[in-house]
């Protein structure tokens, strides 16, 4: 009898602990991140359902019965997926640009959404560092004659990058950590913001685009792919520097117009350039477009054009800081 009474409470105790969980908050997980987003989430009391190796059909069912979800570029949430979803409260993204969620909607629906921008400054400053380097001492070049028996100094000489006035777009999380790689380098560094103009430190000047426009040899664009920026960097963009300038792009790709990027390299207006991003990414950034335009062949084809797949904000430590940061807002907004 004692057994048989065991064997109901320890039943019964399964029953009820699967029932607990049953009731947890479901939250969606679109794409893969971190381990730590799962175990913060889990230790919350969310139920934490993974969706990135699913279809987006299933995705789509999944959300029915979730109240929030984290994702970084799979898809958009438009007007019609609040719509559609009346039941998401709060959505977390993996990343620092917010271009894939409309923001508005979700305000006006009580939807709170949230990031993690500081989480790969530290990534997209190095990057960029990194990138320029690379460009001004002509690294790509030398290292592909060396591994080919070719031996040139003279031709590979570098170009220093003190005594240079550097520019930077946009003076977020992203620009103040390129602006602090930079700070050793003896260099002057210039920053314009349109949302923020006073924000002079340790690192840059605040300036007005025209003084970035006729002080520059390097210029930097740290800012997010809005309406109003699409196509920032354009042919009136480059034709109103006063000098040959070089130029880094580690924020959007569809910020700059390709062809107009193009036509100012080869009038030798830009003298190099380093893009991590580019105008034929997919949404997801996951990949770029196979029919690649004229424009793109130029720049795979330049031995002054460094280009690396989005990965400015991708490092090992970023991953794992974005993840953790994204949750405890998550938990913070749920738990209001």
């Amino acid at each position: 009898m004692l057994f048989i009474i065991n064997s109901l409470a320890l039943t019964l105790q399964i029953y009820f602990e699967f029932y607990i969980i049953m009731l947890r908050p479901k939250i969606a997980l679109i794409d893969e991140n971190h381990s730590i987003l799962i175990s913060t989430l889990n230790k919350a009391g969310f139920e934490c359902v993974q969706c990135w190796d699913k279809s987006l059909q299933d995705v789509f069912e999944i959300l029915k019965t979730a109240i929030a979800l984290v994702i970084r570029s799979r898809f958009k949430l438009d007007a019609d997926f609040f719509n559609k979803y009346p039941n998401i409260k709060c959505i977390g993204r993996v990343g620092a640009g917010m271009e894939n969620i409309d923001i508005n909607t979700a305000k006006h629906l009580g939807v709170s959404c949230v990031n993690a921008p500081e989480g790969n400054s530290t990534a997209v400053g190095e990057h960029a560092m990194a990138m320029l380097l690379t460009l001004l001492n002509k690294i790509k070049i030398a290292d592909a004659e060396v591994r080919q028996g070719i031996w040139k100094r003279t031709e590979n000489r570098g170009t220093e990058i003190e005594g240079k006035t550097i520019g930077i777009i946009g003076y977020g999380h992203m620009g103040k950590s390129f602006a602090k790689r930079l700070s050793g380098f003896n260099c002057t560094i210039l920053a314009y913001d349109k949302y923020n103009s006073d924000f002079t430190d340790n690192y840059a000047k605040s300036v007005s685009l025209n003084e970035i426009f006729n002080q520059c040899d390097i210029v930097s664009l740290h800012i997010p792919l809005t309406h109003e920026t699409t196509y920032f960097a354009s042919k009136q963009f480059f034709t109103a520097f006063k000098k040959e300038i070089y130029f880094i792009n580690t924020a959007r790709g569809k910020c700059v117009n390709t062809n107009d990027l193009v036509t100012a390299l080869k009038s030798k207006k830009v003298i190099g350039a380093c893009l991590d991003v580019l105008e034929y990414e997919s949404n997801s950034f996951n990949e770029v477009d196979t029919a690649k335009p004229e424009a793109f062949n130029y720049l795979a084809n330049s031995n002054n054009v460094i280009l690396t797949p989005h990965i400015a904000g991708w490092s090992i430590e970023s991953n794992y800081k974005m993840s953790l940061l994204v949750a405890e807002r998550m938990i913070a907004a749920l738990n209001n």
